[in-house]
């Protein structure tokens, strides 16, 4: 019951997360390094991928692959928590949090994240 609850929570998540990249993009666009190019295109197909690994959380059959998705993804997403640091981890008019946040982010909460895929792909 655990297993199914943990799956859940995390399904919603990454559906929530994922929805939110059209909910709200421009949050989004100045955490895109700038040498990835078009941050509103990274932002939709970063949100499509979020929503659709979400969801495949919830079905068995596409369970292990959406796992293994979220992790691939979250490990894609590193470029961006290190440019986010890298700027001092703030951005005008955006997210702006102490220096220390940023690498709490990077350092322990984005390795739980994965684990966290990692113990829901059965």
């Amino acid at each position: 019951m655990k297993k199914k609850i943990s799956r859940w929570i995390q399904a919603a998540f990454y559906i929530y997360a994922g929805a939110n990249h059209f909910i709200n993009p421009e949050f989004y666009y100045d955490l895109i390094p700038p040498y990835l190019g078009n941050s509103e295109l990274i932002n939709s197909l970063s949100g499509i991928v979020e929503v659709l690994f979400g969801i495949g959380l919830m079905i068995e059959k596409t369970r292990k692959l959406s796992a293994y998705g979220i992790i691939l993804m979250l490990i894609a997403f590193i470029p961006s928590h290190i440019y986010f640091i890298q700027i001092g981890s703030c951005i005008e008019n955006g997210l702006c949090v102490p220096q220390w946040v940023g690498w709490i982010r990077l350092i322990l909460i984005h390795p739980l994240l994965i684990l966290w895929a990692w113990s829901d792909r059965k």
